[in-house]
């Protein structure tokens, strides 16, 4: 008796108006986010005007409304608001997504956030709420709770890969709608969004500081992916490394190259042809032959572009006819279509090589450097001809003295 005492006391508490009438999360949609019910269960604004101005929405350096959210997007927004805060029921998952997609704009971004923030709180308080009242049902009927909990949670339940279709979706929108500071957060490990980061979600991030040449974006993500534990991908070398090449940094794709190579990343075709071409337009030998040693463990044989950076580099080294034995080969080894492309890589060494390789070295190297390419060079060209390879190349760009950096 003692036991039911107890029990129906706690039952007026647990089940008292005060706490079922307490204001969830004013936000949003979905019925989705497994996981989310351990985060975070703190009371929340329901005003969504105070919390859509609040400055916590708001990208970096903006300190004012710029723009009003579109149409569609607060049309979605006030439904799932309204599902949420007045019908007290999760919102259709196919809401959210529609949102997503309609986000154009900064205001749409900061929207759509609020509502994945106070989703997850919706969903941290019902769990929390509905868990305490059958813990209380438990006293009474087992078998019936066990029953009743998997028919009410499975209201919850949803995809293993929706939260992170979720992410990569939201990042994508972030980075559409310009507002990269949002992109950047739902890569945060213990965020308070609900979203479960990953590195196909940094990829969006990452492409867009490719098209922009920004490393500056390209630093803040990887510092990111580093602190949060998201695993590299040969994918993601491909996107830093084409970054770091268009942008002439050197050293960040040595850096960021060793981190890869640190997390046993296997690297692509693509990026080892990026950072070798990188590497012999630089006229560093000894990063070189390091990355060519770590191209042959992965790659039976060479590409166009990783064959002719060896090449530059035994011109480098003075051993021309070293690098008309891998000439050769390319050309025994190569596709037909591939095998086209000699000629043109043949033409881009003798016309633009030597004047990016000798800029890059110290001034009172530069002048030794040009005339023993051209040496060089002529004996190479000389020599191809005399073996029948077609390398009828232009060599009148090796007498610009004129355009030697000085």
């Amino acid at each position: 008796m003692q036991v039911f005492s107890n029990a129906r006391q706690a039952s007026r508490l647990l089940l008292s108006p005060h706490l079922r009438s307490s204001e969830a999360p004013h936000s949003t949609a979905l019925s989705l986010f497994s996981g989310l019910t351990q985060r975070d269960s703190r009371p929340v604004n329901t005003d969504p005007i105070q919390c859509f101005l609040s400055k916590a929405f708001y990208s970096s350096g903006v300190g004012t409304v710029e723009a009003t959210p579109s149409e569609d997007v607060k049309e979605l927004y006030d439904k799932m608001l309204d599902s949420v805060k007045v019908k007290r029921s999760m919102p259709p998952n196919a809401w959210l997504w529609s949102m997503i997609a309609n986000c154009k704009h900064q205001p749409d971004i900061r929207l759509l956030f609020d509502i994945l923030q106070n989703l997850r709180r919706f969903v941290s308080f019902y769990s929390f709420s509905f868990c305490c009242k059958l813990l209380l049902l438990l006293l009474f009927m087992v078998m019936i709770f066990n029953l009743f909990c998997k028919q009410r949670l499975s209201n919850l339940r949803i995809h293993d890969n929706f939260n992170c279709n979720l992410c990569r979706e939201v990042a994508k929108a972030c980075v559409h709608a310009g507002a990269l500071d949002f992109g950047m957060k739902a890569l945060w490990k213990h965020n308070v969004y609900g979203l479960t980061p990953n590195i196909a979600s940094a990829h969006h991030l990452l492409t867009n500081a490719k098209n922009h040449n920004d490393t500056k974006l390209l630093v803040e993500v990887m510092k990111l992916l580093k602190k949060n534990d998201l695993p590299l991908q040969p994918g993601t070398a491909d996107i830093v490394f084409s970054i770091c090449y268009n942008t002439d940094d050197w050293e960040l794709i040595n850096k960021y190259a060793k981190r890869f190579v640190m997390a046993g990343v296997k690297l692509r075709q693509t990026s080892l042809e990026t950072w070798m071409e990188f590497a012999a337009k630089r006229g560093d030998i000894h990063s070189l032959w390091k990355i060519e040693k770590l191209r042959s463990n992965s790659m039976k044989q060479h590409t166009l572009i990783t064959g002719f950076s060896c090449v530059k580099g035994l011109l480098l080294e003075r051993k021309p006819s070293d690098a008309v034995a891998v000439i050769q080969v390319l050309n025994q080894t190569l596709s037909d279509t591939k095998k086209s492309g000699i000629k043109g890589e043949l033409q881009k060494l003798v016309s633009e090589w030597p004047l990016e390789v000798i800029k890059h070295q110290k001034e009172e190297d530069r002048k030794a450097l040009a005339a023993s390419l051209k040496s060089d060079i002529l004996v190479m060209v000389s020599e191809l001809l005399s073996m029948g390879l077609e390398a009828n190349v232009s060599l009148e760009d090796l007498d610009r003295k004129e355009d030697i950096p000085q």
